[in-house]
């Protein structure tokens, strides 16, 4: 197994991936973004995000995405945005990489946290980031407004 940074020619594999964790957590027609705004997004005049891609015998086999927040109390803010294995290869220790991954590149990077969610009925997951030591905050709602419903150009 193998951890690289994704590339802007990686924004389809990126947008696939996606996709393929907004059908396993039950949204499938979720997804408005497209390639072309991931390679834009992620490496244009100014990233929004950062990525790498877990790579097996070379096929690409898992993703993490990460974007930076800001936060009043605590300073800079890592947020992990996704974290997906491709099914049939879940078990091999993908997961563990790329979130370490993350992990590194936080403290590397003088963040003071980083943060994520997970769906409730995600146990598998739940307890993989039990096994670091997360906290689980059960007195915030997550709130939102979508402001494009659309595919994105």
């Amino acid at each position: 197994m193998h951890i690289r940074s994704a590339i802007a020619a990686d924004a389809s594999l990126l947008h696939e991936l996606i996709v393929e964790l907004a059908i396993f957590e039950k949204a499938p027609n979720a997804v408005i973004n497209t390639p072309q705004a991931i390679a834009r997004h992620g490496w244009g005049a100014n990233p929004l995000f950062v990525a790498w891609i877990a790579e097996l015998a070379g096929k690409p086999v898992g993703m993490a995405l990460c974007y930076f927040r800001y936060s009043t109390w605590k300073g800079p803010v890592l947020y992990l945005e996704d974290l997906i294995v491709k099914e049939a290869y879940r078990g091999r220790g993908a997961g563990k990489m790329l979130f370490e991954t993350c992990l590194e590149y936080a403290r590397n990077n003088e963040f003071s946290r980083m943060s994520w969610q997970v769906l409730d009925w995600n146990q598998e997951a739940i307890d993989f980031y039990k096994n670091y030591g997360a906290d689980f905050d059960p007195e915030w709602v997550n709130c939102s407004i979508d402001m494009i419903h659309e595919p994105l150009e």
